[in-house]
């Protein structure tokens, strides 16, 4: 039997001595139902008993060669166990149909609109267009007053805008004033 993928590392620490006691008690708690974690955990503690038992012999050194290898098999055993700790989480997550089909839905629906809104139309180089560009309009006398020209000069300044509004409204003044039906009918 495997031990608990979550309770891996857990299980080294308090072979060694090294989990707060909370953390240890609960492990403790879990050991005595669990056979492979409990397994994992005499044979981690012997490995151990066997380390702190052993001399140091103090002529022997390992070469750089063996450093290298070492240190590069404890990132892939991390990286492989992160993968598995989110495996064993996505496993213990019972998904439901019932929640995985309108997840999956929405997805399906956000990735629909966003290609939407990615996709621009093609213009031919070779069709004239209708729109002036600002460049070639002067805005401060030539531009009509329209809502895609009042946000073609708001893209380039707020304070052309505020200009060109200004402008537009002391030339065009306002028309004689509109008078509306009173409910005072006698």
């Amino acid at each position: 039997m495997k031990p608990c993928s979550k309770n891996r590392k857990h299980i080294a620490w308090l072979a060694l001595d090294a989990l707060e006691t909370r953390l240890a008690r609960d492990l403790r708690a879990h050991l005595e139902s669990c056979e492979g974690c409990r397994r994992y955990y005499h044979e981690i503690s012997k490995v151990t008993e066997t380390l702190t038992t052993t001399e140091i012999r103090p002529d022997v050194q390992a070469s750089e060669f063996f450093h290298r290898r070492v240190a590069a098999k404890l990132r892939a055993e991390e990286a492989a166990s992160a993968w598995g700790d989110l495996v064993a989480y996505l496993r213990g997550t019972t998904l439901d149909w019932r929640v995985a089909l309108p997840v999956v839905a929405a997805i399906a629906v956000l990735l629909a609109t966003l290609s939407r809104y990615e996709r621009r139309p093609d213009v031919s180089p070779h069709k004239k267009s209708s729109v002036q560009s600002a460049s070639a309009v002067d805005w401060r006398t030539d531009l009509p007053p329209t809502i895609a020209n009042y946000q073609m000069i708001a893209n380039q300044s707020l304070e052309q805008l505020d200009e060109l509004l200004s402008r537009q409204a002391n030339r065009n003044p306002l028309p004689a004033p509109i008078y509306a039906a009173s409910n005072a009918l006698d």
